[in-house]
């Protein structure tokens, strides 16, 4: 790509965050059109610091070419936030990267179910063990796994994947020529030979303990579904957590001993919200209606009941009218909401997702996609309409519409 070394120059330029490379994008529109600018014009961009300022002034492009040079003889492709191969899913998160790097079979995300393993460093063997059966059934399935390669948990869903023959994606936080830790030296390759390894940051970097954070919103932003296999309530896999809820990715949890330390963490996710993981279907059960051409359905155990309905408190006339089948009785318990009347009760963003939502059971992405909405927008609404109760959640991030509107 000719325009490459632009961004390589951009992105690396000293103190330039990834935050601030968006600024100056938005601003330019290219990198090109950056490097070309005058000084002045940097002073347009509000949102920059005095030193990001000063550093657009350099335009030595030593570093941007030793980059390339290095990304060439390693094999090592680029993928800008332009490209049209940078997944959608990930481009839609808040403080996407600009720029990535990746060595081994790059996949269309945004067509596959990727879905996110991942499990504390400090695993125990039962959660080895469940990790890698977990990696193992969900690709099976029709999963993509992704995680990132770190000892324990990570390493453990990487492994399932390999071992039924699927491709599996890790994400980096250290540059993709750089092997961390060192006895996952064997993994790295099989993964570089049957999947993908991905960073936001240049060869030769070594990886330092804010870039596993700073990764964790790329491994959640790159999948639909993150399952936690083990975690402690401190434990750094919670951080993808917290950026997989920004997000409005579902999440799912494994459960454990309460007494467990490992455990807690995920025990206290599902008593939050996050859905229980039994085996492998708890989530590709849920996946299937999203992906049907990636879930393989017929692997369905036979035993596997569909994952239930909540269940909402009715009165005893209630109940009575609704087994006797009487529609009528049933539309009372709605509210009835008057489109015209109900303009200061509700945002727009609001009365849109209640029209959208109409009789069916929507995804969240689906409902900000429909709407062209971010989905923290979405959420938002959504949060408010179901404190109404004109909204109702169902299973996997599902939403329903219990209101009639009237124009």
């Amino acid at each position: 790509m000719a325009g490459i070394k632009y961004w390589l120059w951009l992105r690396n330029l000293d103190r330039m965050s990834n935050l601030a490379c968006h600024q100056v994008l938005e601003h330019f529109g290219t990198p090109e059109r950056a490097y070309y600018a005058d000084a002045g014009e940097y002073d347009l961009i509000k949102d920059l610091t005095a030193p990001q300022k000063k550093a657009l002034g350099n335009k030595d492009m030593d570093a941007a070419e030793k980059i390339q040079e290095d990304c060439a003889r390693l094999g090592i492709r680029t993928v800008t936030l332009t490209d049209t191969d940078y997944p959608a899913r990930l481009r839609s998160i808040q403080d996407a990267p600009c720029l990535l790097y990746a060595k081994g079979t790059w996949p269309d995300f945004d067509s596959e179910a990727a879905v996110a393993l991942i499990g504390t460093r400090s695993a125990t063997p039962y959660g080895v063990a469940l990790g890698e059966r977990l990696g193992c059934e969900l690709s099976q399935g029709g999963a993509y796994i992704v995680s990132g390669m770190a000892a324990g948990g990570d390493a453990a869903g990487h492994r399932g994947a390999l071992r039924a023959g699927k491709m599996t994606a890790a994400v980096l936080g250290g540059g993709v020529d750089v092997i961390y830790p060192r006895e996952n030296e064997w993994l790295y390759h099989d993964i570089e030979a049957n999947g993908v390894l991905i960073s936001e940051y240049p060869p030769g970097t070594r990886p330092v303990g804010n870039h596993f954070l700073r990764r964790n919103r790329i491994i959640s932003g790159l999948c639909v579904a993150v399952v936690v296999v083990e975690a402690g309530v401190r434990s750094g896999t919670l951080n993808t957590v917290r950026y997989a809820n920004e997000q409005g990715r579902d999440v799912y949890a494994v459960p454990g001993p309460v007494d467990a330390p490992l455990s807690q963490g995920c025990n206290r996710l599902i008593q939050a919200g996050a859905g229980l993981v039994i085996n492998s279907w708890d989530v590709l059960w849920e996946l299937r209606l999203r992906f049907p051409e990636r879930i393989e359905t017929k692997l369905a155990p036979l035993d596997h009941p569909p994952m239930p309905e909540r269940v909402w408190p009715q009165t005893e006339k209630a109940e009575a009218e609704t087994e006797a089948g009487t529609p009528e009785a049933e539309e009372e318990e709605w509210e009835h909401i008057s489109l015209k009347a109900n303009r200061d009760r509700f945002t727009d963003d609001q009365l849109q997702i209640l029209q959208l939502l109409a009789d069916r059971l929507v995804h969240v992405d689906d409902i900000a996609e429909e709407a062209q909405l971010p989905v923290r927008r979405v959420l938002s609404a959504l949060t408010f309409l179901e404190i109404e109760g004109v909204v109702r959640k169902e299973s996997g991030d599902r939403y329903r519409r219990h209101a009639v509107l009237e124009e």
